[in-house]
């Protein structure tokens, strides 16, 4: 399933919290009659202090077509729903959701995910690095303690796209997440488990670390249109 990912910011002097109050209660309800939009996540930061993003939005599509049909190309995707702020050049992504883990049968309304923003390393190929990714990384992140669904996202257009992949991980608590990945600042990475310490190691092999955005958040469905379990 293809998903456009819009890594939302508030206007300049305005509080997160009517940021927040202006994104969900008037502009996430539009969503749902754009054609072609088979299911909505929004996602808000649990520390809003200490977030990169005031937060995400993912909308999912059956298909490139369907997605491309209704947000355009060339456009950050977001300025036409309402207005909302977009952090500026590195706004939007377009790519492929692949599932690599699921225990939860495809509900993740109301868990906790980490979301990570990839960037490979200098010197890498895109290639080199999805590989990497792919066959070396991925099989670590599978197995990291308290996660309950893991998705990768690679870009349809890797030579115009913002990051080389989106990685995303689910907890069923806040606490979880914390336990295997450590603290709750966006940029702080200490984990206190054994493989997902293994995993943190593994990342600087082909990632630019410090350019890698994060965001730890609290999922909410808007809605869904898709079979569940095939999702």
């Amino acid at each position: 399933m293809h998903k456009h990912i819009a890594l939302l910011n508030r206007r300049e002097g305005e509080r997160h919290e009517a940021f927040r109050e202006r994104w969900l209660e008037e502009q996430a309800p539009l969503v749902r009659d754009i054609e072609g939009v088979v299911r909505h996540h929004t996602v808000v930061p649990t520390d809003p202090d200490a977030a990169e993003f005031d937060g995400i939005a993912e909308r999912y599509f059956e298909s490139l077509d369907d997605l491309q049909a209704a947000v355009g190309t060339g456009e950050d995707g977001v300025r036409g729903e309402g207005g909302l702020p977009a952090v500026a050049e590195r706004s939007a992504f377009v790519g492929e959701e692949v599932l690599q883990r699921d225990e939860t049968g495809g509900d993740t309304d109301g868990l906790y995910k980490h979301s990570a923003f990839l960037v490979r390393k200098a010197g890498m190929s895109h290639g080199a690095f999805r590989n990497y990714w792919e066959t070396e990384h991925t099989p670590l992140a599978r197995d990291i303690e308290g996660v309950v669904r893991y998705h990768t996202v690679y870009p349809v257009d890797p030579d115009d796209a913002a990051f080389d992949g989106v990685a995303e991980l689910y907890f069923e608590s806040l606490e979880d997440l914390y336990d295997a990945l450590g603290s709750p600042g966006s940029r702080d990475y200490d984990p206190g488990k054994e493989v997902a310490a293994a995993a943190r190691d593994d990342v600087d092999n082909f990632l630019a670390v410090e350019e890698r955005p994060r965001l730890i958040g609290r999922e909410t469905v808007q809605f869904d249109a898709t079979d569940r379990e095939g999702y």
